[in-house]
């Protein structure tokens, strides 16, 4: 065998030996997979996780009172927390009562950002347009319906007020302050306030702008008759007029957190011993509480005030009559026992 026979030779048995150890060092890396070492992970730096700080709620002998966990020093307040401005954060004079008017500057951007944050957090109660008829409203989930924003009690609120109820809550309303900030509260009062204008807009109004009167008026009697229409076909044949179905009317639209059923004064008047008796009003009168006045209270609430009570009722115009029926027949048995 010559000399490149035997070199040639080597360089294969070479390349061998190189695909095997390869191959095998492979083979010993896969062989590892899924097993579960007893050792400590390598880890050597270990300043960040053993750092000298006491965890929440973890004992710090350091103070007397042995807690970690420190409230501010009493008079300090935090960077960007000082909210000494009580007309812009509350929705109050310095003598506590509510500030008449919006304490940020009007502008149409503005006006956008209240209707951006309306339709957002406001439309599912109060309606696109405020009307108090909002999807939650008008189904049966068992909520306090919310109020009209275009009657004339909160037409007349100072904006104060609306602000007030969005940060603190009202009522079975609950406060909104920490998913909505303090300027884009205001911006909903804005927006509100136009809403409150436009849907009370009169001719006179209209006429200084360039718009088609008759045009909107013929819009607004053909809406009417097919939404009238829509309701007669909508209209069971036969329609049921009892006390059980009222007392379900009664549960279904939360009548129970204003009116009691056992004499108790709650936020409006006691249904008990309610029908058939003498009534006296605000401004000095006096009704007798029959069908007709029941069912005025409860589709205009705001038309016969009581006594004692304030003008707070949403309207339940939405209710059908046969509910509306039924419901007075549950206050008759009230009346009875």
């Amino acid at each position: 065998m010559n000399n490149n026979s035997v070199k040639s030779s080597l360089m294969s048995t070479k390349g061998v030996l190189k695909y095997i150890c390869i191959f095998g060092v492979g083979l010993l890396l896969t062989s590892c997979r899924g097993q579960i070492s007893e050792k400590p992970p390598i880890h050597p730096n270990m300043n960040m996780d053993q750092q000298d700080r006491k965890e929440a709620q973890e004992e710090n002998r350091f103070f007397e009172d042995g807690r970690s966990m420190r409230e501010p020093v009493q008079g300090t307040v935090a960077r960007g927390l000082l909210k000494n401005n009580v007309a812009l954060y509350e929705g109050l004079d310095n003598k506590g009562n509510m500030i008449a008017s919006n304490p940020l500057e009007l502008t149409k951007s503005f006006l956008y950002r209240g209707k951006d944050r309306y339709e957002v957090f406001c439309t599912p109660c109060h309606g696109i347009t405020g009307d108090g008829q909002g999807i939650i409203m008008t189904g049966r989930y068992g909520y306090v319906p919310a109020p009209t924003f275009h009657q004339d009690r909160l037409r007349e609120v100072p904006d104060g007020e609306i602000y007030s109820a969005i940060h603190n809550g009202v009522r079975t309303m609950p406060s909104y302050s920490s998913q909505i900030t303090v300027e884009d509260r205001w911006a909903i009062v804005a927006y509100v306030r136009a809403l409150q204008e436009s849907q009370n807009a009169t001719k006179d109004d209209l006429s200084k702008f360039d718009v088609d009167i008759a045009a909107l008026e013929s819009e607004f009697a053909s809406k009417q008759e097919k939404a009238e229409q829509l309701a007669e076909a909508r209209k069971p044949a036969d329609v049921e007029i009892s006390a059980n179905l009222g007392e379900k009317i009664f549960q279904q639209n939360g009548c129970q957190a204003c009116h009691s059923t056992d004499g108790s004064v709650v936020i409006g008047p006691s249904f008990k011993g309610l029908f058939g008796h003498e009534v006296e009003l605000e401004d000095g009168t006096t009704v007798t509480a029959d069908e007709a006045y029941i069912t005025e209270s409860i589709v205009e609430p705001n038309a016969k005030i009581v006594k004692g009570f304030p003008p707070i009722m949403a309207p339940f115009d939405y209710l059908p009559d046969n509910e509306i029926k039924s419901l007075i027949e549950y206050i008759k048995t009230l009346s009875d026992n």
